[in-house]
């Protein structure tokens, strides 16, 4: 009996120092809110994955681009955006993994007491670009997108707003954060994958990303776009040392997605080859990224049809380079700003040579890849490269060239593709490929939009012209 009340008293002992009987369903494991530091790396994590992997389901970027063809799916490459949810992962992965964190980031950095101003203020610009970036990619690949009455719990039915009022705020939210930087003082260092603090290459990258930003506008708005673009030109990446790259590591799930999708580690798979419509341009003009971009088969680079069921072991594949766990996943390169710079200076918008600015490009993805300065003179010195005497006017000649430097980067090829319109791709035709096909120009809205949020969905559509992936967006002129 005496045990017993010795029991009783320390129970309720215990019991009288809980308050609320929610004091029960604390996690004493696991952390009740993350770092904004953490949710930093997150986001970026997230942002590289999904513009990184070729999963068809996630990512069909460089196949619209015509950089890879496939051995076993026709859907893919014959731009079916409905059997697989391809539209909604994109969407999904931007607002729910990648916006969502960064919001949340910003929001705890603001509230921090006692974080040095200046250090504050570099890692709410850090969070600001990569918010201004993720946007970026939402409305320049859907069109009019939920911005204003985004990420609000409390509006669970966001309007869809306008996208060149959205691209346009960007801008604002741009400048903002790069009139946040302190170059001498750090931001986020374990936290920051990319620059490791270092606030001198987040001005870069920003001012890059706004050059890239603003030639967008260059057919729809002269104006705007020179303004823009002559603010940044000054101040972008200037060799391939500033180059934003996400570094993976070798340990899944941290490995970059494109190994794990294709690396014999991880799978089995064999879905894809390089594309007959790629290789066919680079055994034209002698490239010497040949042997970095693909696989030789007897003796040569040979590419499969594009559109149509390939046999895996006839064609040039994907080089041990690319499925390696650690190759890096690319934001933004200095070989991608080079071209932009040319096209800037054959517009009007910046003085100097488009020449330089064209070979420069051609040197910093050459060299990237990991061919020499001999490769480099060599290309150049070819007729059918050399600036002033490569097919075509200037669109033509940044375009293709842009093309073969952004090798591997689907999304900003495809983004360039739309707006040059060059190189002169084709969709599949005959022998078998539905008539009709045309390259997509936009993702169409996630089908479950039309469940979820079906009259803001239904507004924006009609806005646009139509949810077709054949509607041209705003800046999309030409």
């Amino acid at each position: 009996m005496k045990k017993l009340i010795i029991l009783l008293a320390v129970a309720c002992y215990f019991t009288s120092c809980v308050e609320s009987l929610d004091d029960y369903n604390i996690d004493q494991k696991n952390a009740a809110e993350a770092p904004p530091a953490t949710l930093f790396t997150n986001a970026t994590k997230e942002l590289a994955d999904i513009l990184t992997t070729p999963n068809v389901n996630l990512n069909n970027f460089r196949l619209y681009v015509q950089y890879w063809s496939t051995t076993t799916y026709l859907q893919e490459p014959r731009y079916d955006l409905t059997s697989r949810t391809i539209p909604e992962a994109l969407w999904e992965t931007l607002y729910r993994d990648v916006l969502a964190d960064l919001k949340e980031a910003r929001r705890l950095t603001l509230e921090d007491e006692f974080l040095d101003p200046d250090v504050k203020n570099n890692q709410l610009a850090q969070i600001k670009l990569m918010e201004v970036y993720s946007w970026f990619i939402l409305v320049s690949t859907f069109g009019n997108i939920p911005y204003s009455q985004a990420l609000d719990i409390e509006t669970p039915l966001p309007v869809y707003d306008d996208a060149a009022t959205v691209h346009d705020d960007l801008f604002k939210r741009l400048d903002t954060a790069l009139s946040l930087i302190t170059p001498e003082v750090e931001g986020f260092e374990e936290g920051d994958l990319l620059y490791e603090g270092d606030m001198e290459s987040w001005a870069k990258f920003g001012n890059s990303l706004k050059l890239k930003m603003g030639m967008l506008l260059a057919d729809v708005d002269n104006d705007r776009a020179s303004t823009v673009v002559s603010e940044a030109a000054p101040n972008v990446f200037t060799s391939n040392a500033d180059n934003a790259l996400f570094p993976y590591i070798s340990a899944p799930p941290n490995n970059n997605p494109v190994s794990a999708n294709m690396n014999p580690l991880y799978s089995s798979r064999q879905d894809f080859i390089i594309a007959g419509t790629f290789t066919d341009k680079l055994n034209e003009l002698n490239d010497p990224r040949r042997p970095f971009y693909a696989t030789p088969v007897n003796g040569e680079y040979k590419g499969g049809r594009y559109g149509y069921l390939n046999e895996y072991d006839a064609f040039s594949h994907v080089t041990e380079r690319q499925i390696d766990p650690t190759f890096p996943g690319v934001f933004l390169d200095y070989s991608e700003i080079e071209f932009l710079l040319a096209e800037a200076v054959e517009r009007g918008f910046i003085s100097g040579s488009a020449a330089t600015h064209y070979e420069n490009g051609i040197e910093a993805s050459i060299l990237y890849w990991g061919g020499s300065q001999a490769d480099v003179n060599a290309y150049l010195a070819q007729p059918s490269v050399a600036y002033n005497t490569a097919p075509g006017a200037y669109k033509e000649k940044i375009g293709v060239q842009t093309w073969l430097a952004l090798y591997n980067r689907g999304w900003s090829a495809w983004t360039a593709w739309r707006r040059l319109d060059y190189p002169a791709l084709l969709p599949p035709m005959g022998d078998g490929a539905p008539a009709g096909l045309a390259i997509p120009v936009r993702y169409i809205y996630p089908i479950n939009e039309q469940t979820l949020n079906p009259a803001q969905r239904e507004a924006a559509a009609s806005a646009i012209g139509g949810d077709e992936a054949t509607t041209k967006l705003f800046w999309d002129v030409n």
